[in-house]
């Protein structure tokens, strides 16, 4: 049956007008979020108590010094408790009227380290519990800055899922860490260095540089640190990692080893991705496709005037010993210089004759052949391509298929090279535009059309990337993919959501090798030695003048195994490795491999690797193929792809439009003006932070108020649907920081209520005396701990969040609190004060170890402040148990009742609304069956505690009472009962109209469904219960036009009279 929904604005506050919510709030979700109440704990507006009044009073007499003791208990520490004290609680601290989380969570994070509750806990044998592991290794966030919503958001749903399995009494392991971020980290670091010295890494030099940037990554890992704790992490910090640890640098020396001895690792001089500007290959990752319509002048990197882009130039070949010629049409011309050779499709007409022929390079002295090849698309550009095999990846492949010489005519620097022909020593795209002038000077330039097309850039740098042939290590993957495709198709991983498997498969069939080297001085420099043999010319590219080693000595010994009784040196490769080979080892080398820990035999494979889904293949992958190719086991046992942050208009978060948003400015709050001063101190560009000045004025016109980290984690946990992306929205997380106070209010509320000297059952259980209010909420708690802990299991995020969210406000704290009141009055039986009092407890207590995964701060907080069931010597509640559904409390005979007392109530809040009563209304409630009569008779009291505030006087009428009450006006409550409220004539007549198009509306209802349940086979088509459901709505349609038209004759009584 329906519940009365929660007050559509919890939060009492004005709402700002939203021009771009967050997809994934509703309607329904964003009302009772954004603004959450000023109001009491209970929610409906209620009448104060003598005892609220003094309190009150007493408010109003300290109001003068209210802020002094809110600014000293917000730089107070709370004591330790020491351990050997074995209290059931931290010794209390003073409370300020509204939940402040400065104050919740000031010193709370030092609390839990102090007594160890991060680390796992194992068995006296020195095993995991018999309940089980659970282990997740974080995500290394890079140490190129600070913290962004991403790491929050990964940070939650983790910590989240640690909290929850570790509530459940498992062994549990958080393995934070961080990643060296080999071209993040020196790309930043360089232009800091320029920005402050004008020096670039070569003025200080390998050593110096490498040294500044160590520097840099102790501050900066100390910030995210720091903010990682400040988000609420419950992790381990014992078992701190860093790639760049010792031990986990020696894991990748024995990686590229052993892998290189296997023959995996190989040398090969190949395509990559170069960035001209940073001097360096990249991987596809760090590749960005910027998309032009046409024509269009871009900004590139060390050079003055913009570049132009999305056009195709047509020229000519000369055809040797003929006077035809071949149109080409190219987007680089400046690599014709590079040309070996040109295709065609063997079935275009327009070129058979050619095919074997060959044409002229008009610049320098070189014949290339016309090659027949089914992969040129006739349609585009002329029919005929032009064969760059060193600066092009597909003409790579289409050199080596048609035996065509690779030339390689650009240096690192950008600049043309000795086979440059005419172009030495120029820039590029500097020489983009002499090569067009000097083939107009020959006659062979024809036209440009426009192109729309990719243009690949750096993520970093911005520059435009250019294939160079370079002479790099590989790792070969396709045999290395066969199993970790496998292990996903047998169960052995799972990836969630599905699309992210579906993406995992396709990149795994059509996988390519692996390019390792960086030619980067941060990173892992790759355990390669060239062996340079006295009085010979050797090739860098030649695999077999390298050997590999642990140490030099080992690679020494190696080299004189390989050139026995030669002379030589050995020169180390001083390019680094692609970072992501390091993170490739991260769930294994962090528990201690290649060495034989407790921990890597104990907690691995790992649990859940949680992470974004636009890191599966460059991470998640490598990591799966690792795994299970070093250890024999695959590393993880579920991966959970997360949805991607944007800004509220759907744009990915970026430091040049300064939507990236600092976790710590949303817990703690900061105004406008230091948001803009935070852009002055990185390495933007003027016009970027232009940009990111007026998106921030736009944004947050007031700055980004304190919400703390309690409600940042709700509303990113809540956000989590497994969907599309996320829109971050400020309001959405301030909302729930009132979310926060609510259930901050309710807990106080409560612990007044129960009193000092209240003493909990031993363990949550029925006494066989409770209210039927009391069966409902233990009813409603326990559906919640069964929806909550099987979202928990399947991740589904959101649903666990709301399913707290409805529980807290929608029954706990709006209805059972609410109604909790006349239960508790000094004229009830002292039987039925117990009884209603342990089953508060009971609800309290369970809501908060329930929404503790998610809210731990204000949880702990709240949680310390209860009594303790006898012999519960717990010293946190992240070591309580997790409620798990429990039988005794199901009842859904008593969800039936109380559901009816709600909808009544519902039905006098609305009747007493829509008439506008602003005094007090009296009500009769008129039933329709036995069974209805009696619950709503017996419970008069409670439907009295749900009415509002200008229910005046209520009353049942006899069962055998069949019509109306005269005067009234009626509001009914399905098929069961109606509610009437006495109102003037004048009043009445006034509804008419509006009584008549309700009942129009519920005559329809009724057609409709009739029309549904008589049709031919329906009954035998649906299940028992859809046929139910079905059935009660026409029954309650069929009643609500009685009622109606029953009140409809009473408007014409009252027009004759």
């Amino acid at each position: 049956m329906s519940q009365p929904t929660p007050s559509p604005n919890p939060v009492g506050e004005p709402k700002a007008p939203m021009t771009d919510p967050a997809p994934q709030a509703d309607d329904q979700t964003r009302n009772q979020v954004v603004d959450p109440a000023a109001k009491d704990a209970q929610g409906a507006p209620k009448v104060k108590s003598e005892k609220e009044l003094e309190r009150e009073r007493r408010k109003a007499e300290k109001a003068k010094k209210f802020a002094e003791k809110q600014a000293k208990a917000a730089a107070a520490k709370p004591a330790p408790v020491k351990a050997e004290k074995k209290a059931n609680k931290i010794e209390k601290e003073k409370t300020t009227d509204a939940y402040d989380p400065k104050v919740i969570e000031s010193g709370r994070y030092e609390w839990w380290e102090e007594r160890d509750l991060f680390k796992p806990e194992f068995g006296p044998d020195g095993k995991v519990k018999p309940e089980g592991y659970f282990v997740i290794p974080i995500p290394p966030p890079n140490v190129t800055g600070s913290l962004h919503m991403g790491h929050a958001l990964t940070n939650a749903l983790q910590d989240t899922m640690i909290r929850w399995e570790r509530m459940k009494g498992k062994t549990t392991l958080w393995l934070p860490g961080m990643d060296h971020a080999g071209i993040s980290t020196q790309s930043v670091v360089e232009k800091m260095l320029w920005k402050k010295e004008k020096k670039t890494r070569h003025d200080l030099g390998r050593e110096e540089f490498t040294k500044r940037v160590w520097t840099w990554k102790d501050e900066y890992h100390a910030n995210i640190k720091n903010a990682l704790r400040r988000v609420g992490g419950s992790f381990d910090w014992s078992r701190e990692a860093f790639t760049m640890d010792p031990n986990l640098s020696a894991a990748v020396t024995e990686t590229f080893v052993r892998l290189h001895e296997e023959g995996i690792i190989y040398r090969a001089n190949r395509l990559v991705n170069w960035c001209v500007a940073l001097n360096t290959s990249l991987s596809n990752l760090e590749v960005e496709n910027k998309e032009v319509e046409g024509r269009t002048l871009l900004d590139v990197p060390g050079y003055d005037k913009k570049i132009e882009f999305g056009v195709l130039t047509h020229f000519y070949y000369e055809i040797d010993g003929t006077k035809e010629r071949i149109e080409i049409a190219t987007t680089r011309p400046e690599t014709m210089i590079g040309d070996t050779g040109i295709a065609v499709h063997p079935d275009d007409k327009r070129y058979q004759h050619l095919i074997g022929k060959f044409a002229r390079h008009p610049f320098v002295d070189r014949l290339m052949p016309i090659v027949a090849d089914t992969d040129v698309d006739p349609e585009f550009g002329t029919g005929a391509v032009k064969i760059t095999p060193a600066h092009d990846f597909n003409d790579f492949n289409r050199g080596k298929a048609h035996n065509l010489e690779f030339i390689s005519v650009l240096n690192d620097d950008g600049t043309f090279n000795k086979n440059g022909g005419p172009f030495v020593g120029m820039k590029r795209f500097d020489a983009r535009y002499k090569v067009i002038e000097m083939l107009k000077e020959k006659g062979l330039y024809v036209k440009w059309e426009n192109n729309p097309m990719k243009i690949p850039r750096c993520a970093k740098s911005n520059d435009v990337i250019e294939p160079i042939l370079k002479p790099q290590w590989w790792m070969k993957m396709q045999d290395l993919a066969e199993p970790a495709i496998k292990a996903v198709e047998n169960g052995e991983i799972v990836i969630k959501p599905e699309s992210a498997e579906k993406n995992y498969f396709r990149w795994m069939r059509g996988v390519n090798d692996w390019c390792l080297s960086r030619q980067l001085w941060w990173g892992h420099q790759a355990p390669a030695y060239f062996v340079k043999v006295e009085g010979e010319d050797g090739d860098d590219s030649d695999g077999n003048l390298w050997v590999t080693g642990r140490t030099e000595e080992e690679a020494r010994k190696k080299a004189e195994a390989k050139f026995p009784g030669k002379t030589f040196s050995l020169i180390r490769d001083p390019d680094v490795l692609d970072t992501w080979f390091s993170s490739g080892l991260w769930p294994f080398s962090t528990l201690g491999w290649p060495r034989q820990t407790h921990d890597l035999e104990n907690l691995y494979p790992t649990s859940v690797l949680e992470t974004g889904w636009d890191i599966l293949f460059f991470w998640v992958a490598r990591m799966i193929m690792l795994g299970i190719k070093l250890t024999g086991k695959v590393p993880f046992k579920e991966v959970y792809c997360h949805s991607l942050i944007r800004d509220s208009e759907g744009r990915k978060m970026s430091k040049s439009l300064g939507n990236v948003i600092d976790p710590l400015d949303v817990m703690e709050g900061i105004e406008l003006q230091s948001l803009h001063a935070k852009l002055l101190t990185g390495n933007l560009a003027e016009k970027e932070v232009a940009t990111a000045t007026k998106y921030q004025k736009k944004a947050f016109p007031k700055g980004i108020p304190e919400c703390g980290a309690d409600a940042l984690r709700f509303a990113l946990v809540s956000y989590t649907t497994g969907g599309g992306d996320i829109a971050f929205d400020i309001q959405v997380i301030h909302g729930y920081r009132r979310f926060c106070n609510k259930i901050y209010q309710a807990t106080k509320f409560v612990l007044g209520r129960l009193g000092d000297d209240f003493k909990p059952l031993p363990a949550p259980s029925k006494t066989g005396r409770e209210s039927l209010s009391e069966r409902w909420i233990l009813h409603k708690f326990n559906t919640a701990v069964k929806e909550v802990n099987e979202a928990l299991a399947q991740r589904e995020f959101s649903v666990a969040a709301s399913t707290t969210y409805q529980y807290w406000y929608g029954q706990l704290c709006d209805i059972f609190i609410e109604n909790s009141k006349y239960l508790l009055a000094p004229e009830v039986p002292a039987e039925v004060q117990e009884s209603a009092k342990q089953t508060l407890y009971t609800a309290l207590e369970g809501a908060l170890t329930l929404i503790h995964p998610i809210m731990p701060f204000v949880t702990e907080h709240l949680w310390q402040r209860l009594p303790r069931r006898p012999g519960d010597e717990t010293i946190s509640i992240m070591k309580a148990r997790y409620p798990q559904y429990n039988p005794e409390f199901n009842d859904p005979e008593a969800e039936t009742a109380y559901e009816l007392i709600l909808n009544t109530s519902k039905a006098i809040r609305s009747i007493l609304a829509q008439y506008e009563i602003k005094t007090k209304g009296d009500i009769i409630i008129q039933t329709y069956d036995p069974v209805s009569h009696k619950t709503i008779s017996d419970e008069v009291t409670s439907i009295k505690s749900l009415g509002g505030k200008f229910l005046g006087e209520l009353s049942v009428a006899d069962l055998e009472d069949t019509n109306p009450p005269s005067g009234c006006v009626v509001a009914p409550v399905g098929a069961q009962a109606a509610v009437y409220l006495r109102v003037s004539k004048e009043v009445a007549l006034e509804q008419e109209e509006k009584a008549k198009a309700s009942l129009e509306k519920a005559r329809e209802t009724v057609r409709r469904q009739q029309t549904l349940v008589n049709g031919a086979g329906w009954k035998e088509k649906v299940k028992p219960e859809v046929r139910e459901q079905e059935e009660r709505k026409l029954r309650d349609a069929e009643s609500e036009a009685a009622r109606l038209e029953e009140q409809i004759r009473e408007f014409e009584k009252l027009r004759l009279e």
